[in-house]
C-alpha cells in the first residue's frame, strides 16, 4: 500500500522555526493521490503545509521551483513559501515539506460548465509560455506519454482482455502520431477538476505541476478534455468540450488539421490515464476496491469518437 503523512508525524514546532511562524495548528486536506497536504494556521495567516512523500529532495526542489517559476510568470497558481534561509524544501524527519500560501476558495467536482472557458483559456496562457524561462528550463520532455519500461508492463497484466485492448489502442494512437510536427511547448499534464481551485472572486487557480513536460499541446487539451468534459456517465460530453475548447481558441485559435487530430488526442490522453489506473491498483499497491477503476477510461474512450 502507498503510505503517506498525517498530522501527527508533522513535527509541527520545527515547522514553525524553520518558517518563521507563531502559532501553528494543521488541519488534514482531501485529495491527493501521491502527497499529504494540510492547511496550517499560523499568526501570520493561512498556508498550505506539502509532505511530497513520493519525491526525493531533487525531484522536491524541482517541483517548488517550476511551481514558483509558474507564479512569477503571472500563471494563477500557488505561491511557494521560502523558509527562512530561503530554502524552497525543508526536510524534516525524514520528510520533504513544501509551504504555499493558502489559495481562498475550494475544488468544485465537476467543474461549473459555465467555467470551463477559463479553464481552456489558462491552459493556453500555459501553452504560450516560453518553455526556456528562469527555472523552467529543465523541464522534462514528453514526461506524461507512457514510458518503455511501463509499455512492456503491459503484456504482464492480469486482465489480458484489457492488456489487449490497451495496447493495440495505443498502438494505433503512436502511429497515427508519427506523422505529426507540432511545436513542443509547456504543458500541465493533469488539468483535472480536483486540481483547479474556484477562488472566492469567482476566479481559477491551477495546482499539482508533478506533470508538467514539454510536449504536444493538443495530449494537454486532450487530457482537460478527459478531466473536464465527462458527463454524468463518465463519457465524453460535446457541450463541456465546446466551452473548454471555445476558451482555449480566444488565446490560441486551433487550425483545421489540429481539430481533426484532437479526438486522437484525447483518446491518447485516456489511455494514459487508464493504464496509470490499473497499474496503480491491480500491480503497485492492488486495492480491491479500486482494481476496476481503469474500466470507466474503457468507456470513456469508446464515447469519443461518436461525440466529437
Amino acid at each position: 500500500m502507498a503510505h503517506y503523512t498525517t498530522a501527527d508525524q508533522i513535527a509541527l514546532a520545527a515547522v514553525a522555526d524553520r518558517y518563521g511562524l507563531t502559532g501553528p495548528s494543521l488541519t488534514p486536506l482531501s485529495g491527493g493521490a501521491a502527497n499529504s497536504s494540510f492547511r496550517l494556521a499560523c499568526g501570520e495567516g493561512e498556508y498550505v503545509l506539502t509532505s511530497l512523500d513520493n519525491h526525493d529532495e531533487v525531484t522536491a526542489t524541482t517541483l517548488a521551483r517550476h511551481t514558483r517559476a509558474l507564479h512569477r510568470l503571472g500563471l494563477p497558481t500557488s505561491e511557494v513559501v521560502p523558509a527562512t534561509d530561503g530554502s524552497l524544501v525543508v526536510p524534516l524527519c525524514d520528510r520533504l515539506l513544501v509551504l504555499k500560501k493558502w489559495i481562498a476558495g475550494a475544488v468544485e467536482q465537476p467543474l461549473p460548465l459555465a467555467l470551463l472557458p477559463e479553464a481552456g483559456s489558462l491552459l493556453a496562457r500555459l501553452h504560450a509560455l516560453a518553455p526556456d524561462a528562469e527555472d523552467l528550463d529543465d523541464v522534462p520532455v514528453a514526461a506524461r506519454r507512457l514510458p518503455p519500461e511501463h509499455l512492456a508492463a503491459i503484456s504482464g497484466f492480469a486482465d489480458q482482455k484489457f492488456a489487449q485492448w490497451l495496447t493495440s489502442r495505443l498502438d494505433r494512437v503512436r502511429s497515427a502520431e508519427a506523422d505529426s510536427h507540432r511545436v513542443p511547448c509547456l504543458i500541465h499534464g493533469d488539468l483535472f477538476d480536483d486540481n483547479v481551485i474556484v477562488r472566492e472572486d469567482g476566479g481559477l487557480s491551477v495546482l499539482d505541476w508533478e506533470t508538467i513536460s514539454l510536449d504536444d499541446p493538443l495530449l494537454d487539451l486532450g487530457m482537460a478534455a478527459v478531466g473536464l468534459a465527462q458527463d454524468e456517465a463518465g463519457l465524453l460530453e460535446t457541450e463541456r468540450l465546446h466551452a473548454l475548447l471555445d476558451g482555449y481558441e480566444k488565446t490560441r485559435p486551433l487550425t483545421t488539421v489540429d481539430r481533426a487530430i484532437l479526438p486522437l488526442e484525447i483518446e491518447h490522453a485516456a489511455l494514459i490515464i487508464a493504464f496509470h489506473r490499473y497499474y496503480r491498483h491491480n500491480v503497485r499497491f492492488p486495492n480491491p476496491e479500486r482494481a476496476t477503476y481503469h474500466r470507466a477510461m474503457v468507456r470513456f474512450t469508446e464515447s469519443i469518437r461518436v461525440r466529437v
